[in-house]
């Protein structure tokens, strides 16, 4: 019988260091997808207070717990990342378990904000972009998800397009990484 080995979306591509800035892989936990039934935001965000520590999030932001996040993701939409999520949430909203479907990596360091700058069109300077913010937005021609942690910037895409998120993050730290070594 063939065993199989479960592998991460960016097994052997991840991490990459260059000059100031690191591309990593990050391991969310469990990714939930949570949707609102019409009229049920309020009794949705008691149910995740109660269960996980945290409430549903206001649009372009993230509610942060001991363990537990819920990610602003699209209208009417958030992803709870690392728990289970609790049996009490299905009576207030669709949950839809994504783990699978997504790879989630965190880019950290000096140069991170300019080397976002060349891929993204939305402002991600601090002042713009603080932590708990989040984006639905392209990374190139990807619709990537981006939320500011105190870590740095964690950016979530399609699980199928891990190498060629790695590749033109990569491609950009390095050409960031050689403007600044020019001077």
């Amino acid at each position: 019988m063939v065993e199989l080995t479960a592998l991460t979306p960016c097994n052997g591509i991840l991490p990459i260091q260059t000059g100031e800035t690191t591309l990593s892989e990050v391991d969310p936990g469990r990714i939930t997808a949570l949707m609102p039934f019409k009229g049920q935001s309020a009794d949705l965000t008691t149910a995740l207070q109660a269960a996980h520590g945290l409430r549903f999030p206001e649009p372009g932001q993230t509610t942060v717990a001991e363990g537990a996040s819920c990610v602003w993701t699209a209208r009417g939409q958030a992803f709870l990342m690392g728990p289970a999520p609790d049996d009490s949430l299905a009576r207030f909203a669709s949950v839809t378990d994504q783990s699978d479907a997504w790879t989630v990596v965190l880019l950290a360091g000096l140069d991170a904000e300019d080397v976002l700058a060349r891929l993204v069109p939305i402002d991600l300077r601090l002042s713009a972009f603080p932590e708990g913010a989040a984006a639905r937005t392209l990374c190139q021609h990807m619709t990537v998800h981006i939320s500011r942690r105190a870590e740095g910037l964690q950016l979530m895409a399609f699980r199928s397009m891990a190498r060629t998120l790695a590749h033109d993050i990569g491609e950009a730290m390095a050409s960031v990484a050689g403007r600044r070594a020019a001077g």
